[in-house]
């Protein structure tokens, strides 16, 4: 396999993890049985139709990324991740600090 075939296959399996999704939910998302969408995410080479499906069904869109720029796009979406799991983290710590507020015995007894 390519390198970038396997980079992109990589990128959908993390996607379809990030989204919390099994295989076999790929089924009803885009129409193709749990071994059909194991094998393009393992070791397939899709074509792009199929690639397009499989974007839909992940909530991505495929973008051709001029070399040049790839780095740029590389750092704001690692900024954005880092922005969305502290955003994250600061949510959760507001709301277990609202729990303790409406029941302050919470976790002592």
């Amino acid at each position: 396999m390519l390198p970038k075939m396997k980079s992109l296959l990589e990128q959908l399996k993390k996607r379809r993890l990030a989204l919390g999704l099994k295989q076999k939910d790929m089924m009803l998302r885009i129409g193709v049985s749990r071994q059909q969408y194991q094998h393009l995410e393992s070791k397939g080479n899709p074509r792009l139709n199929t690639l397009e499906l499989i974007a839909k069904g992940l909530k991505s869109e495929l973008m051709l990324i001029p070399a040049e720029k790839l780095n740029r796009v590389n750092e704001i979406l690692d900024n954005d991740a880092l922005i969305s799991h502290t955003l994250t983290n600061k949510d959760s710590r507001q709301s277990e600090e609202s729990t303790l507020t409406n029941d302050p015995w919470k976790n002592i007894l």
